[in-house]
């Protein structure tokens, strides 16, 4: 095969394989071919959701920490609420949803922290032993996490009172607006005052000391000098009509997604943990390639903020634009979470915080984990 070929394939794959894919779900839609059609537009949907964290990842080196971090979660958090939305709009249909569109609210943040981050920190420790990262930077977001998942306790102890349904729609749509201030606060905190808690401290001794005999050998490679991908020299402004032009495209694809995947799920009695888990894992595919890349190249204080940015942006941001998305749609969305989910939370964020809170991570943490979130599958499946 001719090498311009090769690289060609290489690098635009995604984009053929996920437009190729989201076609393909409309052709079996139209013929009622629901599994097929749900199988195609999640491929369709995690291939595209590359190419977006591609772009993001462009524009992340080009604007620098935290503000990199930001364009990197934000893509991932839009395609996570693309996707709960419209799988929402399916309440007027089948009421069960909403329960599947809590547990992809929970679920998103413990892949983020569970996946993501434990793959992640478990391939770095393999290759460079330890690796270094600011702790200020975990610490600040574990208490982000801590209070935002103690709000959402909230509606769910008073679901168990003698308050009615109209008190708990009122307390969710209170503690969506105490969510978002939060927001506000800790957007002023990580870009103005406080920029330094985010950014990287030092990489591993192991790492500077070879970079640094491959540039006296060889000099220092720019890999953006040679590189023939299209968006590497597309301006940053274009780049981002880029990111909005693919995600309206995963848009068309969720909604095939959504209508036939809560078809395939009541057919084949999937839970709706188990389901929130796969909508999670779709929205996350790509930023979990990302963080991998950047754990290999001994990028771990990019891996944290990724992490631990996506799932903080995942609970103080998505739940109250969702909560609005459905009061504007009739919809009544309470953030009454189930005790698994809560607890499940609870217990990430102490497996979080007990990992990242002296600044440097092993292969043990990233597996300790991953182990975590397989058990809660397990339970999920059959919750």
């Amino acid at each position: 095969m001719d090498r311009r070929i090769r690289y060609f394939i290489e690098d635009y794959w995604d984009i053929f394989i996920g437009i190729t894919a989201i076609t393909l779900s409309f052709v079996f839609q139209a013929q009622h071919e629901s599994m097929s059609a749900t199988i195609f537009s999640a491929i369709g949907i995690a291939a595209l959701s590359l190419t977006v964290a591609e772009v993001a990842d462009i524009l992340s080196e080009r604007l620098h920490e935290p503000y990199g971090s930001f364009v990197l979660t934000f893509s991932a958090v839009a395609v996570e609420i693309i996707l709960l939305y419209v799988i929402l709009l399916e309440v007027k249909h089948s009421p069960d949803v909403l329960e599947t569109v809590k547990g992809g609210i929970i679920s998103a943040v413990i892949v983020d922290l569970n996946v993501l981050l434990g793959l992640a920190v478990f391939l770095g420790g393999l290759a460079f032993t330890q690796q270094q990262h600011n702790k200020e930077t975990s610490s600040a977001y574990t208490t982000v996490l801590f209070v935002a998942s103690s709000a959402l306790l909230v509606p769910g102890l008073l679901s168990h009172t003698e308050h009615g349904s109209d008190s708990l729609t009122h307390v969710s749509h209170l503690i969506a607006g105490v969510l978002l201030l939060f927001y506000i606060i800790i957007f002023i905190f990580q870009t103005r005052t406080h920029t330094h808690f985010f950014k990287a401290t030092a990489r591993s001794r192991f790492f500077r000391l070879k970079r640094k005999l491959q540039e006296e050998e060889e000099g220092e490679i720019d890999e953006n000098d040679s590189s023939d991908y299209i968006f590497e020299h597309l301006t940053t402004a274009v780049n981002f009509m880029v990111i909005f032009g693919l995600i309206a495209i995963i848009a068309f694809g969720a909604e095939i997604f959504a209508g036939e995947g809560v078809r395939i799920a009541k057919e084949y009695g999937i839970s709706a943990g188990l389901a929130g888990l796969v909508i999670a894992i779709i929205s996350v595919s790509p930023e979990i390639f990302t963080a991998v890349r950047a754990a290999r190249n001994d990028q771990i204080q990019r891996v944290v903020n990724i992490a631990m940015g996506a799932s903080t942006v995942s609970i103080i941001l998505t739940v109250p634009i969702l909560m609005m998305l459905a009061y504007f749609s009739g919809i009544n969305l309470t953030l009454d979470f189930n005790p698994l989910q809560i607890g499940a939370l609870l217990l990430t964020i102490l497996l979080v915080w007990k990992t990242t809170d002296e600044g440097e991570t092993n292969y043990f943490e990233g597996a300790s984990h991953m182990m975590f979130f397989l058990s809660y599958a397990i339970i999920s499946a059959y919750y």
